[in-house]
């Protein structure tokens, strides 16, 4: 199975997993009045809106380049984690929303126990599916799954906020049945909405970047230690650029070799050289533009100039 194809299935599990989260968390929401779970109801449906993004940006990212798009489509898997963000944004403000009416009019929610039992098996799902992208999502560098991993990771500890809210609920009812606690809803749907902020925050950070061609230190570093170990009649190395589009590496580099090598030799070397990066970055497009060496440049300037 090639790497798309692993990529799409991934995240057609997610799309299922959501969706049948939505219908179960909107439903028991509705029957037992829990404004917190109603507020996971939408984290769901936000989820599952981001899952389908996942999927549609995988699909398109793995088209292969044209003449409108020289580069390929990778960032159509960036611009779906800004989208994602902006959604996660929308969603935390209509709980926020929601929790203050609660607060203000506090009801305890009904049936407790139902509540309690549906946000058990949100953690329990929702785990394992984000798991399963995180995994998928390092192994082939994709940011459209990272995020959509993201968001149901994010679920799992708001699904454990509201059911711990239910317990409180459910708890003080048994043993202190005069003590209001319907205030404890809303709080914790509030709680929610501040952790789903903070997550819309990093999925925008880490999105932005790429979009905007941000260079990659880490690569860079590893790079520059592997030209280091090449010895003669590498000399070293200038203008060095790295960028992420989708999952997809960038990297480009002037390399210094002896002035007397034969255009033959050099372009070996550069293969050579090609090969042990991509062998580290798989999924990489690098390029090397090899230049003759005369000494004119000094170690410090190499050094200097090979991390421009």
């Amino acid at each position: 199975m090639d790497q798309q194809r692993r990529e799409q299935n991934v995240a057609l599990v997610s799309v299922g997993s959501n969706l049948t989260l939505v219908i179960a968390k909107g439903t028991v929401g509705l029957a037992i009045g829990s404004v917190s779970v109603l507020s996971e109801a939408l984290h769901s449906g936000m989820d599952l809106v981001a899952a389908l993004i996942a999927l549609f940006a995988v699909r398109s990212s793995g088209r292969p380049a044209d003449e409108e798009h020289p580069f390929g489509h990778g960032k159509v898997e960036n611009v779906s984690g800004m989208i994602e963000a902006l959604l996660i944004f929308g969603a935390a403000i209509w709980i926020i929303l929601e929790a203050a009416k609660k607060l203000l009019n506090p009801e305890p929610p009904e049936r407790l126990g139902l509540g309690v039992i549906l946000m058990l098996a949100s953690v329990v799902i929702n785990y394992f599916v984000s798991g399963l992208l995180f995994r998928e999502a390092e192994r082939s560098e994709s940011p459209a799954l990272e995020a959509d991993g993201w968001h149901l990771r994010t679920d799992v500890w708001t699904s454990a906020g509201v059911m711990a809210g239910l317990g409180v609920i459910w708890l003080g009812e048994r043993w202190l049945p005069r003590l209001d606690l319907g205030w404890v809803d809303p709080v914790v749907a509030l709680m929610v909405a501040l952790l789903i902020m903070r997550a819309a925050w990093q999925l925008t950070a880490r999105a932005g970047r790429d979009l905007l061609d941000a260079g990659l230190p880490e690569t860079e570093r590893w790079v520059a230690e592997c030209l280091a170990k090449q010895g003669p009649p590498v000399r070293g190395f200038h203008h060095l650029r790295t960028r992420r589009a989708g999952s997809t590496r960038f990297v480009e580099l002037h390399l210094w070799v002896d002035g007397q090598m034969s255009v033959e030799d050099s372009h070996q070397l550069g293969d050579n050289i090609v090969r042990e990066i991509k062998g580290q970055f798989p999924n990489s497009h690098v390029v090397i533009h090899t230049e003759p060496y005369h000494g004119e440049e000094g170690p410090e300037e190499e050094s200097r100039q090979g991390n421009e």
